[in-house]
């Protein structure tokens, strides 16, 4: 199945921020990877950094959008509610509660499948959404529960995870065959590595917060 990422048209949505002049990009089709992938990118700015309209505008421009998108203030704070949505299914432990977590959503945010090619500006792709008017928000959360259970199906796992570097948390897309990743970057991963390296070869005192020789509990 491949989905298309962008939607077009004026919106005259209930409670959504004009969608401006926005049209898909040229007539590319999008896979549902990269629909996930730009789900993972809109989780990341909307609660992961200093949200903004101009910050969110920027990553859909660079998955696509283009034209007066019109993203304001109010806009950004429904896309976060949506995005934190979404960051549960990555935080699933397996493929059962993430499928859970789909299937709310799907049950919630998508509308009947549908084939739109809006107005002959885009190769015909599916939409989940009310329309192609429909509010930011909207559009982001049903695209990206679809995108997502359409790999979670294909793979049969959870299509991704939250990074396991303290401090961190962000989401991440993984599709590989391997062991789950753990890190949603080499920045992370290699964080980590050194933190446990020094651990190991420089352990703290024994007064530092740990129990000294003959402290452990277990004699009498």
């Amino acid at each position: 199945m491949e989905v298309h990422p962008t939607g077009g048209g004026q919106d005259g949505g209930q409670g959504g921020a004009p969608r401006g002049g926005a049209r898909p990009a040229g007539a590319r089709v999008h896979s549902a990877r990269a629909m996930a992938a730009r789900a993972v990118d809109l989780c990341v700015a909307l609660l992961h950094e200093q949200p903004s309209a101009e910050s969110v505008t920027s990553v859909l421009r660079a998955h696509g959008e283009e034209g007066d998108l019109g993203v304001d203030d109010a806009t950004v704070a429904r896309m976060r509610g949506a995005a934190a949505r979404l960051r549960e299914v990555f935080a699933a432990p397996g493929p059962g509660p993430a499928a859970a977590l789909l299937n709310d959503l799907l049950a919630g945010a998508a509308r009947a499948p549908r084939l739109t090619d809006h107005g002959g500006a885009s190769t015909w792709h599916l939409h989940v959404d009310s329309g192609d008017d429909a509010p930011w928000d909207e559009w982001f959360l049903a695209s990206s529960a679809m995108a997502l259970a359409v790999l979670l199906a294909d793979h049969q796992r959870v299509p991704g995870g939250l990074c396991a570097s303290p401090g961190c948390g962000r989401p991440f897309l993984d599709l590989g065959g391997g062991s789950p990743r753990r890190y949603c970057s080499t920045r992370c991963a290699t964080r980590e590595r050194v933190a446990a390296h020094r651990s190991r070869h420089h352990p703290a005192p024994s007064g530092a917060g740990g129990a000294g020789p003959g402290l452990s509990g277990s004699g009498g």
